[in-house]
């Protein structure tokens, strides 16, 4: 018995296997590059102004330890931190993963923080 199929379609062949789609060099970076994205900082237009009009120094190194700083917050439960390293204090916005703002530790000792969860030294 033979059945036409409308709108040329072909019948199905239930013994022809479909397979995944190979997993491609490309999907593999795409996926590691998401992750370090994701787990990297980034800072607020506020933060940005501040360090080039206070003149502050924040480095690779800084922001390397900012992040570790960042990590061990975030698993603490921390939503919001000031982060110390070495003469900055950085307000951090742990789940956006975002600089809020920076300054001097020592010029800013009647400074008030407030809206904040946490303090790291990093």
């Amino acid at each position: 018995m033979r059945v036409e199929h409308p709108g040329g379609l072909n019948p199905v062949d239930a013994a022809r296997r479909v397979g995944t789609p190979a997993n491609r060099p490309d999907q593999a970076a795409f996926g590691e590059a998401l992750t370090k994205a994701s787990e990297s900082l980034t800072l607020s237009r506020h933060a940005r102004h501040r360090v080039d009009r206070r003149g502050l120094a924040l480095g690779a190194e800084q922001m390397a330890r900012i992040e570790g700083a960042v990590r061990s917050a975030e698993q603490k439960g921390a939503r919001n931190s000031v982060v110390m390293v070495d003469d900055l204090a950085v307000v951090v916005d742990i789940q956006q993963r975002m600089v809020v703002t920076a300054m001097e530790r020592e010029g800013n000792r009647d400074r008030v923080f407030t809206n904040i969860d946490s303090v790291v030294i990093a």
